[in-house]
């Protein structure tokens, strides 16, 4: 019997059929997630003449990206998907102040091993870290799963990522996703399930796996998955209830291609303006002013993050002409890091603490950059315009990276004394 790869393993259960990479299946979702766009979602259910959504307990909508509500226009799209999720009994619907979705999902039990998830954001993929085959789709798409359960997929070729030694003091999983997009470009692994193995993931702890998976589709990714183990299945017995089957993973099955990488000599990293895969080492960029620092995001806005960035900054102030912004990944986090007094050491620092959400990622209405100012970020996407003004620069780095140029007012090695 020829060994299949994750992707072909959890599309063939989804579609009850022998997957084959290139085939186009049509498979049952484990689990559907919509945000905000979930007003966009619904105004394609009823134009599709839905009535009811096929499974209410294997959907989850929330709110994430603006709230509080920025505008009267967002406010009424939170009033309409409010009596929408009331109306059809959605029991998994949580509203402003949860957090982020690719942080709360995880941490309210919805995500398990070998679950196929999709999801109307890009970032979807984050779910990976725990085994899943997770990806984004579009609203009408979404529309159609709220109606059916089903979706057609086909089933991507296998782009498999050694990752292999320790990584080396204030470098962390943030500098090797930005290492390997800078590497592979894009669209390096476009429409392809990225496997990251290797003894480097076994020491990662699972928010360190979710950086991965979060940032794959910045290559081009459809899924950025990491291998079940021990750590993994610790982590969800503390989050839900339902029972893990071991997930099949058969690492001698045949990738499409094989990526090689030694993480013991990596150094800090960087992703200049204005594509993420302009990446160098941030000693390249040492010294360019900054008049922004943003902590958080679904990619860096874990417990960990915050510790790291704190440990930089604890008992300092950051510069004065440096505007840092926190921005816990979810209500979880945020109250974790008070009891730990971790928020009150950044705020002594001269952090601004937001609520939980995405924050000025998205660029919405919390931390926009004015023309010709310079922003420095945990963030995923630097794109121009992508934080206020398109004559503004985002350069996206690790939370140690982040909190140390916040300290000197500049962009700054994290190991620097």
């Amino acid at each position: 019997m020829v060994a299949k790869t994750f992707a072909q393993t959890v599309l063939s259960r989804a579609s009850g059929e022998a997957a084959e990479t290139g085939d186009i299946v049509n498979a049952r979702v484990d689990l559907a997630m919509s945000h905000e766009n979930s007003a966009l979602v619904l105004r394609s259910f009823r134009e599709m003449g839905g009535q009811r959504i096929w499974d209410p307990r294997k959907v989850v909508v929330l709110f994430d990206h603006r709230i509080p509500a920025n505008t009267i226009k967002t406010a009424e799209g939170h009033k309409e998907v409010r009596g929408f999720a009331r109306s059809s009994s959605l029991p998994f619907f949580y509203d402003l102040g949860e957090g982020i979705c690719h942080q709360v999902l995880p941490e309210k039990g919805h995500v398990l091993p070998n679950m196929l998830i999709v999801g109307t954001d890009s970032h979807t993929t984050t779910y990976g870290a725990l085994g899943a085959f997770a990806t984004g789709i579009g609203a009408t798409e979404m529309a159609a799963v709220w109606a059916t359960g089903e979706i057609w997929l086909k089933v991507p070729e296998t782009m498999r990522i050694h990752l292999r030694g320790k990584l080396p003091p204030h470098v962390s999983s943030k500098d090797v996703i930005l290492h390997i997009i800078g590497a592979l470009g894009a669209d390096g692994a476009d429409y392809k399930c990225v496997e990251f193995v290797g003894d480097t993931i076994s020491r990662m702890s699972i928010a360190s796996r979710m950086v991965l998976s979060n940032m794959s589709i910045e290559m081009g990714a459809k899924a950025g998955v990491c291998p079940p183990d021990r750590k993994t299945y610790d982590w969800l017995s503390q989050r839900t209830l339902q029972g893990c089957e071991p997930t099949f993973w058969d690492h001698s099955s045949e990738a499409d291609e094989e990526v090689e990488m030694d993480v013991e000599d990596l150094q800090p990293q960087v992703a200049c303006p204005h594509q993420v895969d302009n990446v160098v080492e941030v000693r390249k960029v040492e010294g360019l002013k900054i008049d922004q620092a943003v902590l958080g995001s679904c990619t860096n806005g874990r417990l960990e993050d915050l510790a790291a960035a704190e440990a930089v900054l604890r008992g300092k102030k950051v510069s004065r002409d440096v505007r840092l912004i926190v921005v816990p990944a979810s209500r979880e986090i945020y109250i974790d890091a008070s009891h730990k007094g971790i928020l009150a050491s950044l705020a002594r620092s001269g952090a601004i603490i937001l609520n939980p959400g995405c924050g000025p990622c998205l660029g919405g209405h919390q931390g926009l950059l004015a023309s010709g100012e310079r922003c420095i970020s945990t963030t995923n996407r630097n794109f121009r315009g992508r934080m206020g003004s398109p004559d503004a620069e985002v350069y996206l780095a690790s939370p140690e990276t982040v909190a140390m140029s916040a300290l000197r007012g500049e962009i700054t090695d994290p190991r620097r004394p």
